[in-house]
């Protein structure tokens, strides 16, 4: 009591030194010795990881300076599981000023007993050092250290530097972040990406860890933003976050925009059917996709089924589904064993700890067995037994309306909060409030919205024109689409999707590489109204695109040998039960276009 959160002198089993203030007592130094003899040097790798070292001050850090000043080539850099304080972290970072080759800081775990306000200006330091270093990161791992939105602050500057425009892998696991350390992040990230973009090479990040970190809702959408953006992940981890289906159907929807995604964790966060549905949408999108854990989310029987039918559909480079402790029932369960029957690189099936009863459990094993593939399905030893369905869905109901009535009031009450709560700054006595992020061409695009259009200001059209590649049929297919799809009929909407359909397609129209043909087929294939061989998303409403076509057949650029083509699928009934074009538009120059 009175030293918690402050971190001892001396490793445990060590007596404490009665040396004079600021010198180092011989026992300290004889453990110190000890411990860097145990040092692993190898593979352009300097390891001090689980030595327990106490580095309080430049003098306590001098063996480690001196180890990593001497080390040539020095490419990755241990220090997790021990504890580095202000002034030994100012000290260490001097040393990595000259390390231009340092590509991984296993930084985990490294400020054990620290006050959280020490963090951030220990971060600070060793950021900077990597900058002036001139390093080009590829992993950054600070998992395990507990330094709240503050300690974000600590290494935002880092995240946004060219230093981190390689980072491939970011870990900042049970890191206590919360919702403003979220927002912060992702700002960064999208800063970072923005500034890499401007210089040829963008942000490429393949992992990002994130678990345990009180991230909720608003953190988890901010995030997905940053994610929408990037769009070159193979794995995310954001287990026990707090995070329930708004924030999920946010991930969900960035997801689909990484291709690459190979493994998804989402455990211990709560989907709902909304959140589960959202997320199987995406996942018929996916092709590589290898690990699928929603375990304990919460994903219910609707949610259940509809991972099946994304399953049964694709995925055919599936390992492991882990869909345990989700309140699924019988039928549901049934149909997830079915899903995976030509699953033949699954490993494992995890659906225990749900509602199933002693004869579906051994249901599963037979249709398993039919399929050779038994040996997939995990215990089910935590099998809660079979409930009565009309109860279970009445439940479900009102605690789907519980949950968004808790879920308003906390959010409403976090802002409240924010408001209330000033900041911690580093070295200042000033206030730094967490930037709104900021709207660029590839944030709207990611998550459009016409306040976002709008916020691009005037010159909207031309840098969305100037950001799309012309020569890529698809490119432009799906630009037009997000640009039409926040088409309103009101004054400032209206014009600012105009303007911007009308710089990106004349740019494209006008382009000697531009293949139109391509263009309209690829157009009515994500219409809805031209079947393709590959399954392919259409949009949820013709309203915008429709719109915007409209607009478009009638100016200039358009070339008029297209619209006999368009005219022939728009104005004919359809499996989308579209009315002729004319009926939603009527009295509109389109009529005259397509038919005259």
């Amino acid at each position: 009591p009175g030293d918690e959160g402050r971190s001892r002198t001396t490793a445990p089993g060590v007596p404490r030194c009665r040396a004079p203030p600021g010198k180092m007592a011989s026992e300290d130094i004889t453990k110190l010795a000890e411990s860097l003899a145990k040092t692993k040097v190898g593979g352009g790798q300097l390891s001090f990881k689980g030595q327990s070292l106490k580095l309080n001050t430049a003098e306590d850090a001098e063996e480690v300076i001196k180890q990593i000043e001497e080390f040539d080539g020095l490419e990755a850099l241990r220090l997790e599981g021990n504890t580095v304080g202000v002034e030994a972290a100012r000290v260490i970072a001097k040393a990595l000023e000259k390390k231009s080759e340092l590509k991984r800081c296993h930084w985990s775990d490294m400020f054990t007993g620290r006050l959280r306000s020490e963090i951030p200006p220990a971060l600070i330091s060793l950021g900077d050092a990597l900058i002036a270093a001139g390093a080009q990161l590829v992993e950054l791992d600070l998992s395990d250290n507990a330094f709240g939105p503050d300690g974000v602050r600590g290494f935002e500057a880092l995240l946004k530097s060219p230093a981190c425009y390689t980072l491939q892998e970011l870990k900042l696991n049970n890191c206590g972040m919360g919702i403003g350390g979220g927002k912060i992040l992702a700002a960064a990230l999208k800063e970072c990406h923005r500034k890499s973009s401007a210089q040829g090479k963008p942000l490429a990040l393949k992992i990002f860890v994130a678990g345990r970190n009180r991230l909720e809702n608003d953190g988890a959408t901010a995030l997905a933003e940053a994610f929408g953006i990037i769009g070159t992940l193979e794995e995310v981890h954001m287990p026990q976050n707090g995070i329930n289906h708004p924030g999920i159907t946010a991930l969900a929807q960035a997801f689909a925009i990484n291709p690459l995604l190979k493994v998804i964790n989402l455990n211990d966060n709560t989907f709902t059917e909304k959140g589960a549905v959202a997320m199987a949408d995406t996942l018929k999108a996916l092709r590589q996709i290898e690990v699928i854990n929603f375990g304990d989310c919460l994903v219910r029987s609707k949610g259940a089924v509809a991972i099946a039918d994304a399953v049964k559909e694709g995925l055919h480079k599936l390992k492991e589904l882990n869909l345990s402790f989700c309140e699924i029932k019988r039928d549901a369960a049934l149909t997830v064993a079915e899903a995976i029957e030509d699953k033949t690189e699954l490993e494992k099936l995890d659906l225990n700890g749900n509602c199933l009863g002693e004869e579906v459990c051994e249901q599963l094993h037979e249709i398993l067995e039919g399929f050779n593939m038994a040996s997939v399905l995990g215990s089910l030893s935590d099998d809660e037994g079979e409930e009565d369905d009309e109860e279970e869905e009445e439940d479900e109901d009102e605690e789907e309306e519980e949950e968004e009535e808790q879920q308003q009031l906390k959010e409403r009450g976090a802002e409240e909060q924010e408001s209330l709560t000033p900041k911690k700054i580093i070295d200042s006595q000033a206030s730094t409030p967490v930037p709104s992020p900021p709207v660029d061409v590839a944030t709207f695009l990611a998550f459009p919205s016409p306040e976002k259009l709008l916020r691009l200001g005037p010159k909207c059209s031309v840098l969305i024109a100037q950001q799309t590649d012309t020569s890529d049929v698809e490119k432009v297919v799906a630009t037009l689409l997000r640009i039409s799809s926040v088409f309103k009929d009101e004054a400032p909407v209206k014009t600012a999707v105009h303007e911007t359909t009308d710089a990106l397609m004349k740019k494209a129209f006008s382009s000697a590489t531009f293949n139109s043909d391509a263009f309209i087929s690829n157009l009515l294939v994500h219409m809805g109204l031209l079947k393709s061989e590959e399954k392919i998303k259409t949009v949820p409403s013709l309203y915008g695109i429709l719109m915007t076509l409209n607009h478009m057949v009638q100016q200039d650029y358009f070339p008029k040998n297209l619209a006999p083509v368009l005219s022939a699928f728009v104005t004919k009934q359809n499996s989308r039960g579209l009315k002729p074009v004319w009926s939603l538009v009527a009295g509109s120059a389109w009529t005259m276009c397509c038919v005259g």
